[in-house]
């Protein structure tokens, strides 16, 4: 879709038009660099990863924040920095489904990814230079308000970008995140420890500066597209099923949209059995992840007798096996998001009620618990989490396909993503609460059960995810087996 009378761009851009021109205006330098799959891929990657590590790096500053800088007594810091975690998933919560609509009502999905980088300096500057309670917490609404904005935006840029490799790339996202999540405390940690206090948010200025001039520099596709004038380029690059056409526009692809559906795709969007499912996947999948987060420092140090240094090392154990899940994305690119997703919970049931047997501070038991995590990380972090970050955009492409038009001209991605983000959060602050209730009352023991559990509540709804829309857009038309997961179906008496 060319547009050979919009204003040129320089250095990303956009300028008026310059006198008396009538042909297409010069394209600003290294367009193919920057309009690239690979750059936007980076780009958002780097976004999650700052917001994640920026998340993790003040972790071990904070009681530090409250008690000196702040003034808090030393007996209320455990209340208040459950409070600031509050108002950080009360934010990223409200705000990620705010700004996934906004997104996709905007020209361009670079703005709203610019102004959450906003909301992430200024987050940043409160948490470093606040000397009240008052303005720590604000300092924490804005990083969630940024969370949301980077998740929800950027992953519907990233899918606006990549084609039919959605699974795989966000295997890269999800290495990134995990990466995020193993250095940042770490890191914090020791730059505080060696340099101070304000050293640590050194580190978090230069990260902002890095992001913010990647997002200065990258140029959508669909705004490169009119300076590319190959057919190939001017096609639609995303992938993604057009929604630009209008009801009825390819009869054998399904029953037309109404009007009304048409005028409210985010009520379609929430009634899709298949979007329900993801988002109740999400759920599980975060409360297993922050229950883990939770308990498991405590648990190495009351059975192990690990200081602090070797309780962060231990989540290396769970992280490294994400590096395999471009492989599980480009997987359910092929074969779907079902599947992997069962497999990934169904065999996390006895992992984590395996759990259970460790007890004793003796190398033996040491060893098997590494070595449980690890297989932890694979089915949980690889396999389950990487695709239902995929799965979300499956569902939306396959109603389209089915029901042409049934989005908006607009779409729904942004929107998407925004509530899959909301239900990450909702499951993480699920889990941190019942984790924490359950170790500490119950036991060890009972929140192995507990897990186990929710494991297998996961593989139950993980078989309403349906198959790749890849499989098929193949065809001329839904098959009978594929009509029986289009939520759009009135069920059989």
């Amino acid at each position: 879709m060319g547009h050979p009378r919009l204003p040129a761009a320089i250095g990303g851009f956009v300028l008026g038009p310059r006198r008396g021109a009538t042909t297409t205006p010069i394209p600003p330098p290294f367009l193919a660099f920057r309009s690239s799959t690979l750059f936007i891929t980076f780009t958002v990657c780097l976004a999650i990863f700052t917001d994640i590590f920026l998340y993790g790096l003040i972790v071990p500053v904070i009681p530090f924040s409250l008690s000196v800088q702040a003034g808090v007594p030393e007996k209320e810091v455990q209340q208040w920095t459950a409070i600031l975690l509050a108002c950080y998933n009360a934010a990223l919560c409200v705000g990620s489904p705010i700004a996934g609509f906004l997104a996709d009502r905007t020209a361009s999905r670079r703005l709203p990814l610019l102004l959450g980088l906003l909301a992430l300096a200024g987050s940043t500057l409160l948490l470093c230079l606040g000397t009240t309670v008052a303005l720590l917490v604000v300092g924490r609404l804005l990083q969630g308000i940024s969370a949301a904005v980077v998740w929800s935006v950027g992953l519907a840029l990233l899918v606006d970008t990549v084609g039919k490799d959605v699974g795989q790339s966000m295997g890269y996202v999800s290495v990134a995140m995990s990466v995020g999540l193993l250095i940042s405390p770490a890191i914090g940690g020791a730059v505080y420890a060696g340099a101070g206090y304000y050293a640590v948010y050194y580190i978090a200025f230069a990260l902002i500066v890095c992001d913010i001039a990647l997002r200065f520099v990258l140029i959508e596709k669909k705004i490169a597209r009119q300076w590319l004038n190959s057919p190939a380029d001017n096609q639609d690059t995303s992938g993604r099923a057009s929604i630009d056409n209008g009801p009825g526009s390819d009869p054998a692809a399904g029953t037309a949209p109404s009007d009304e559906e048409i005028r409210r795709p985010v009520l379609e969007l929430v009634k899709s059995k298949r979007i329900i499912a993801v988002l109740l996947g999400v759920i599980v999948e975060a409360v297993l992840v922050f229950a883990c987060d939770t308990v498991l420092p405590l648990f190495v140090k009351d059975v192990f007798q690990w200081n602090s240094t070797a309780a962060g090392l231990v989540f290396i154990c769970i992280m490294v096996p994400g590096f395999a899940s471009p492989l599980v994305g480009a997987l359910a690119d092929r074969h779907g998001a079902r599947w992997p997703a069962v497999a990934g919970f169904a065999i996390s049931i006895p992992l984590v009620v395996c759990l259970r047997f460790v007890t004793q501070n003796t190398l033996g038991h040491k060893v098997f618990f590494c070595a449980t995590l690890t297989l932890l990380g694979a089915t949980l972090l690889t396999l389950a989490n990487t695709v239902l970050m995929a799965a979300m955009t499956y569902a939306i492409d396959d109603k389209e396909a089915r029901r042409p038009g049934v989005w908006g001209q607009k779409g729904v991605y942004g929107m998407a993503y925004g509530i899959w983000t909301t239900c990450f959060a909702l499951g993480g602050t699920i889990g941190s609460l019942m984790a924490g209730y359950l170790n500490a009352g119950p036991g060890w023991s009972t929140l192995t059960w507990s897990l186990a559990i929710w494991c297998a509540a996961g593989a139950a709804v993980s078989f309403g995810l349906g198959p790749a829309p890849t499989k098929q857009n193949t065809e001329s038309g839904p098959t009978a087996t594929d009509a029986m997961d289009d939520d759009s179906r009135i069920a059989a008496p």
